[in-house]
């Protein structure tokens, strides 16, 4: 599992830390993973920042996509379902 951001790799790593996440996070800072997949995205105090996504991938194919994620703490129990329904 991993996390994709728009901030800088600097700024991942401090919250990173900070939140004690249990994944990576990495950087598309200039947008080319979101344009790639047209991601959807919002803006906040001047920043264009990717909407809450979840992808499942195997082998480097999207499988399935949860979108959009609301409420934001449902995203958890609805990887576990897939996971156990798609074995």
């Amino acid at each position: 599992m991993i996390g994709l951001s728009v901030q800088s790799p600097e700024y991942q790593r401090e919250m990173a830390e900070r939140l004690h996440l249990p994944f990576s996070v990495v950087s598309d800072i200039n947008y080319q993973f979101q344009k790639a997949l047209n991601l959807p995205t919002f803006v906040a105090a001047g920043m264009t920042l990717l909407k809450r996504v979840t992808l499942i991938a195997n082998a480097g194919v999207i499988e399935a996509v949860h979108y959009p994620i609301f409420p934001s703490d449902s995203d958890a129990e609805w990887v576990i379902n897939y996971l156990k329904n798609h074995q």
